[in-house]
């Protein structure tokens, strides 16, 4: 890369230590709120897309005005450009630590890179997935043979259930066992090292769901011993479209292109009979057909470098701060039920998700956003079977708006998710905490409706 976008793309100063939390952008936006005035807005829904860091904004916007064609231009900016994807590879893959023959394949997101990475599975392979994962890890495996294993209520139960299981397949096919580093519900740590331990030892491979993960905590393919690594980019403060599939090779050098055109292919020739044949890249390429996506892996290797320069010993924690903040707030409130598989002492991210006696999931999170600005997730979060386990509850229809989802006493169907990370101050957890302590001893100040199957304020 040329000196000049050396210069332009390091513009932002790297991260204090995080006593204070990451520059984010949003972090200045106020809402209006129903009942009059407006307020500085609490995002607090990272777990499905965190605010870009404003390093990553500066970096993207330094290097905006140099963009050009990858891997196709002979001219400066299509090189540069070149240089600087390339190089985002090697700052992805020094992040995850991975080993010197893994590839990094960039995609659009997690739910991509594991599809990908299905369309590769080898004739015949079996797959082992828990009921707790993320549809992004739960439903691609459409061509595999897949067994469902039981949501664990330890993380010994879960190692256990994983070999079990193992010790029943195939020992000469092929197998695949997927798992999340960290649950979008619960926030809670999966055994991922202990898991990978007892898929080696059975001969089957691993996947990781790191989505939940790395933006929490440092990821080291070499140390949790995994054979995948996939995550978001817009999970990890950098959402301009872009993820990540890094691991072993071997699969995917011999599988078909996971989309058939340019990039993917090294050379195209026509037959006497009139087809064409067609030789793939081995190398990452060979699943990158089309234009990449240049500017969304320039900000994952832009927030990969701030939050390695940040140190994640000091953003883990500034979390923990935060969850015990928020864990001991919602505990006063006698109404309000956290979701947890592995119990309260059980490590976790700043993830929490929750039920309150009496209430319709949607008009409580309807009301935290009009009445005081927070912005939090309500429903199944894409988790549906692990929630309804955690909830103990079938598939129904949203109650309506304004009427209790459920009696008190009686089972929710729905939940509240609360999220956060880097760029969260504490004032933005104290005022969640707050408003909940004030809706459910006083109710909503405001009258709601349904709309299309969702609470809006009466207006």
């Amino acid at each position: 890369m040329s000196a000049t976008l050396n210069a332009a793309v390091a513009t932002a100063p790297a991260p204090a230590a995080c006593a204070e939390p990451l520059a984010v952008l949003g972090r200045d936006v106020t809402v209006p709120l129903v009942t009059g005035g407006e307020v500085t807005y609490a995002a607090l829904d990272y777990a499905a897309s965190a605010p870009a860091l404003q390093r990553v904004w500066d970096d993207v916007a330094a290097y905006a005005p140099y963009y050009g064609s990858v891997h196709r231009g002979a001219g400066y900016l299509s090189q540069l450009s070149t240089d600087l994807f390339e190089q985002s590879r090697a700052t992805v893959a020094a992040f995850l630590d991975c080993r010197p023959t893994d590839q990094v394949v960039f995609t659009r997101s997690t739910t991509d890179s594991l599809n990908l990475l299905a369309a590769a599975l080898p004739a015949g392979c079996q797959v082992f997935v828990f009921e707790t994962e993320h549809h992004a890890s739960l439903l691609p495996w459409t061509d595999a043979q897949v067994t469902y294993l039981d949501a664990p209520r330890t993380p010994d139960e879960a190692v256990a259930l994983l070999e079990r299981a193992l010790s029943d397949r195939d020992p000469y096919g092929p197998a695949l066992v997927c798992v999340t580093g960290a649950s979008n519900v619960t926030g809670e740590l999966w055994p991922v090292k202990e898991l990978a331990a007892a898929a080696h030892a059975h001969g089957a491979r691993i996947v990781l769901d790191a989505a939940q993960l790395a933006p929490h905590h440092p990821v080291s393919v070499r140390d949790l011993d995994v054979d995948w690594v996939a995550f978001s980019g817009h999970k990890l403060y950098a959402p301009f479209g872009s993820g990540v599939l890094a691991g072993r090779a071997d699969w995917l050098q011999q599988a078909d292109p996971y989309l058939a055109g340019g990039g993917a292919s090294r050379k195209v020739s026509r037959r006497e009979d009139g087809g064409v044949d067609v030789e793939w890249h081995t190398t990452a390429a060979r699943h990158e057909a089309g234009s990449p996506n240049v500017i969304g892996v320039h900000s994952i290797a832009s927030a990969c470098r701030a939050l390695t320069e940040a140190g994640f010993e000091n953003l883990v924690a500034r979390e923990q701060h935060l969850i015990a903040k928020v864990r001991a707030g919602l505990a006063e409130v006698p109404a309000v039920r956290v979701l947890s598989l592995f119990g309260d002492d059980a490590p976790r991210v700043g993830v929490i998700s929750f039920v309150v006696d009496g209430w319709n999931s949607s008009h409580f999170a309807t009301a935290l956003s009009a009445e005081y600005g927070i912005g939090v997730r309500d429903g199944l979060f894409c988790a549906h079977p692990l929630v309804r386990t955690l909830l103990g509850s079938e598939p129904q229809a949203q109650g309506e708006c304004g009427a209790p989802e459920a009696a008190p006493g009686e089972r929710s169907l729905n939940a509240i998710r609360v999220s956060f990370g880097a760029g969260t101050p504490d004032e933005h957890v104290d005022r969640f905490v707050g408003a909940v302590r004030e809706l459910v001893a006083d109710g909503a100040k405001w009258q709601y409706r349904t709309e299309e199957g969702r609470c809006v304020p009466l207006r």
